[in-house]
């Protein structure tokens, strides 16, 4: 295969010839119902990706497949699934698609079958559950656990968060609720004070997330809990479970009730299938809520191996996203879920792609002449209609836009209030954002003037299931993926957080040995 930058492409010559034309769009004209009917692909588990209001037409459809196809991406792809090294910076395997399910051939490593060494920990941690669920598994006082509370960061922490939010109304309307669950990240002591304030210790059950086992932030929240447990007459290591790879120095560890191991090969910000999501998602709501989030997150990867881009929603996502950011020079996205259960699923979204492909080089690091991963953020509507969309409307910056939308509420509680209910006007809210954002409105006065021009997609279903959300999840993690193998990055490794962590250490040394930091040290009481 070969590793091109995307200005060495011959398609990339095509769609830059092509630009001229796409910014003329006129969507006041363009946008017709025959429009919106064509332009979507059906996705796996009822979900369907529509981009009437992209600005692409037919023949730069076919320049962006013509790019999927000379920058080999089904190949690339395949390549990840089948085990080969995709991460050179770190010179591993990339292999979150195989915790969900096998799609290349088998991935052994040191004579280990890594497919079946996911499934066995998916069945390690399912058991855990069943056991703590059961009151088999009990506090130091005898009592079962009610709370689950994660501690960690970064990846650790924003997706298995965003995952449990969105599936908990779900699971009160399904009967599925098990454990109330409570997340720790941030190093700031109000962060897990807040926390351990409000859980009932003795019916608590923390898991403990770190792969290294060295995360400074996870270990002081570790620390800062251990000693509340202390101090409440229990014993730490009946209330704390890891999550961890075999090599850290939590694993096998007698400190804790029980360790659940993955490996380098999964990224932080990739492992919410795995145990970092798994076990907090399968205490909360039950191992079967959790395999069916696999299965639909493993028919989205499924999906991902269609080379015609106009039946691969995540391939066609991603390229319509390089278009809008190298063409037509749009430096911004916004995540905008018309679901309250996805609240923090644009903060999830923004890690998972500013940290994989927020680079400057390439896969070889030679520096690129072009534009690479987009400024990523989000709010659930219709709360962003009353902040930052005038901006997103009115504003000097075209901005793509992502929403996402369902038919159906959750819960199913729900008013009918000037004939319509909640649930209505929330999808009322949406389709007239959508138009409004891609015709705008002619005005005499200027300051109510819509310029209109302002591109969208909308991925909808009928209900966000715990399928729908796994292939939602995986959606984008694909996506993601795809653009940075067309940008020719390492989507895979992030050394843009490393030069932060060494500085910290230098600080709490006392003597950092560079007079800027030891003042702003001083300055903040260090």
């Amino acid at each position: 295969m070969n590793y091109l930058d995307l200005d060495k492409t011959e398609a990339y010559k095509t769609l830059r010839a092509l630009g001229s034309k796409a910014k003329a769009f006129d969507f006041a004209s363009l946008l017709t119902a025959e429009r919106v009917k064509n332009s979507a692909v059906q996705m796996s588990e009822g979900l369907t990706y529509a981009w009437a209001t992209k600005p692409v037409d037919d023949p730069i459809l076919a320049a962006l497949q013509a790019l999927a196809d000379e920058q080999e991406l089904i190949e690339k792809y395949k390549s990840i699934l089948n085990g080969e090294t995709m991460n050179p910076g770190e010179n591993r395997k990339v292999l979150h698609h195989l915790l969900r399910g096998q799609l290349g051939k088998p991935v052994i490593h040191d004579g280990k079958d890594l497919g079946a060494f996911y499934r066995q920990e998916l069945e390690r941690f399912a058991g855990f559950a069943g056991d703590v669920h059961s009151g088999k598994l009990r506090g130091t006082g005898g009592k079962p656990f009610s709370t689950a509370v994660q501690i960690g960061i970064g990846g650790s922490d924003l997706g298995p968060r965003a995952l449990y939010l969105a599936l908990e109304n779900w699971a009160e309307a399904e009967g599925r609720r098990k454990l109330r669950a409570e997340f720790i990240s941030n190093v700031d002591p109000d962060d897990a004070s807040r926390v351990a304030a409000s859980a009932p210790l003795g019916e608590t059950l923390f898991i403990l997330v770190s792969k290294s086992g060295t995360t400074q932030e996870t270990l002081a929240n570790e620390l800062f809990i251990k000693d509340k447990l202390v101090k409440a007459g229990l014993e730490p290591s009946k209330h704390i479970v890891a999550v961890t790879s075999e090599t850290s120095p939590l694993a096998h560890n007698p400190a804790y009730l029980d360790s659940f191991y993955i490996d380098d090969f999964i990224g932080g910000r990739y492992s919410s299938t795995s145990g970092v999501g798994g076990v907090i998602l399968s205490l909360a709501f039950g191992p079967e809520t959790f395999k069916d989030l696999l299965a639909g997150a493993h028919e989205a990867d499924k999906q991902a191996l269609e080379p015609k881009i106009v039946k691969n929603a995540a391939l066609l996502d991603a390229l319509i996203g390089v278009w809008e950011r190298n063409v037509l020079g749009y430096p911004y996205t916004a995540i905008l879920p018309y679901s309250q259960a996805l609240s923090r699923f644009p903060a999830h979204l923004q890690q998972l792609d500013m940290e994989s492909n927020g680079k400057r080089v390439n896969r070889n690091g030679q520096p690129v002449s072009y534009s690479t991963g987009p400024v990523v953020f989000g709010e659930p509507g219709t709360n962003g209609q009353h902040s930052f969309y005038q901006l997103l409307h009115q504003g000097t910056d075209v901005v793509p836009l992502q929403f996402i939308g369902f038919a159906e509420s959750q819960r199913g509680d729900d008013v009918t209030v000037d004939a319509s209910t909640s649930q209505t006007k929330l999808k009322a809210n949406l389709a007239a954002q959508i138009v409004a954002f891609a015709k705008g409105k002619a005005d005499a006065n200027r300051n109510k003037e819509f310029l209109g021009g302002r591109p969208s997609s909308l991925i909808y279903g009928k209900r966000l299931t715990p399928k729908a959300l796994g292939a939602l999840l995986a959606h984008f993690e694909n996506k993601v993926m795809f653009q940075g193998l067309v940008w020719n990055l390492n989507s895979f490794d992030q050394e843009g957080v490393q030069l932060g962590k060494v500085l910290t250490k230098k600080a709490l040394s006392g003597n950092s040995g560079d007079p800027a930091l030891d003042a702003y040290c001083a300055l903040l009481g260090v």
